[in-house]
């Protein structure tokens, strides 16, 4: 129960955190605040300070920031429509912002305790590895993989990830050597069984150097495991798109809350309970920031375009789209994303039931 806790109040923040950014920004900007709230449903507590309402409601699963002439019109010199166009963008994209500032930190603090990094250098090979694959015309020692079939490699464990991914048979390999990029096209690297101290394994045969964790390479593998993260949000919409993916692989509030639960239940102690879940709310938090700039209707994105767009408009036909219009497009992208979540929500639900009634 104490992981469930815990999840909610993981996923709350991390919607209030996108909101204060949006708050935070519009204050900085001269851009009226009506309300911000931190949780949703009814209030417990609101007290009005100067233009703002703020409140904190039952529900702490979010908040939102309630701008003037947000989604309507308003005469207001200050409400949100009649800013500049910059401002707006930066007000918009503020929220993303926030989400990803988030999971970078919290990125830093999983990397922490780190004492040392695996990096995708070439340390050595399997004594049975194939030595026509090794040489100036296949792999060396101290080659770094820069990218595994047009994927860059940013952490080792990109090179488990991209190795699994692979057609099983041959790879495209990018990599380092002696200051110089070297193009290895159908290289044959595939998992094989080895005899290693009298045990067979099957891996690849490739071994990867370690190096000692510095301050400066804990702040770089940070840095490149939120990028990461932005990178797997990628992977994710091209399988739904692709149908790699389908409706039943999607996940909402519910079944994120239940993953969390479920990591923390099942850690063999509570620093590896941790470590998992801050791991989940760094992707999260990516994922959240990623997400919301796609320029879908409802969505910080879908504004944003509706922003450029109107900037393209004004400048090639000194008009722009009313903003009635705007807004309807909004309320039916807000319609139809309430139905998925709505579908998303039974399917976590159903899913739960289901390891319940199999356990």
């Amino acid at each position: 129960m104490i992981y469930i806790l815990i999840a909610i109040l993981i996923f709350g923040i991390l919607i209030a955190v996108h909101e204060f950014g949006h708050f935070i920004t519009a204050k900085l900007l001269g851009v009226q605040v009506n309300e911000f709230s931190i949780g949703m449903g009814p209030a417990i507590f609101s007290k009005t300070k100067g233009e703002t309402l703020y409140s904190l409601r039952v529900l702490p699963i979010g908040g939102f920031c309630a701008m003037e002439g947000e989604d309507e019109d308003s005469d207001n010199p200050r409400a949100f429509g009649a800013a500049a166009g910059w401002k707006k963008l930066i007000i918009l994209v503020a929220g993303a912002w926030m989400n990803f500032v988030t999971g970078l930190l919290i990125c830093c603090v999983l990397m922490a305790g780190a004492a040392a990094f695996v990096e995708p250098v070439v340390a050595g090979f399997a004594a049975e590895y194939p030595q026509e694959m090794v040489g100036e015309a296949g792999l060396m020692e101290g080659d770094r993989i820069l990218s595994v079939n047009g994927e860059r490699i940013y952490l080792y464990s990109d090179i488990t990830l991209f190795f699994s991914r692979s057609n099983g048979e041959t790879m495209n390999l990018v990599i380092e050597r002696n200051g110089q990029r070297v193009y290895l096209n159908d290289y044959p690297l595939h998992l094989r069984e080895w005899t290693e101290e009298g045990q067979t394994v099957t891996r690849y045969g490739v071994n990867f150097s370690v190096s000692e964790a510095t301050f400066a390479s804990k702040l770089k593998s940070s840095w490149l495991m939120a990028i990461d993260f932005v990178r797997l949000v990628r992977f994710s919409l091209q399988e739904l798109f692709t149908g790699g993916a389908g409706l039943q692989d999607l996940t909402g509030p519910v079944g994120i809350v239940d993953t969390m639960s479920q990591v923390g239940s099942e850690s063999k102690s509570m620093g590896d309970a941790v470590y998992y879940i801050l791991y989940l709310a760094a992707l999260i938090a990516v994922n959240l920031a990623v997400m919301n700039l796609l320029p879908l209707p409802a969505l910080d994105g879908g504004r944003i375009f509706f922003l450029i767009l109107n900037g393209i408009c004004a400048f090639l036909f000194r008009r722009r789209i009313p903003s009635k219009y705007e807004g309807y497009v909004h309320m039916a992208g807000m319609v139809l994303l309430l139905g998925l979540m709505v579908v998303v929500t039974f399917s976590d639900i159903g899913k739960i039931v289901s390891r319940f009634m199999a356990s």
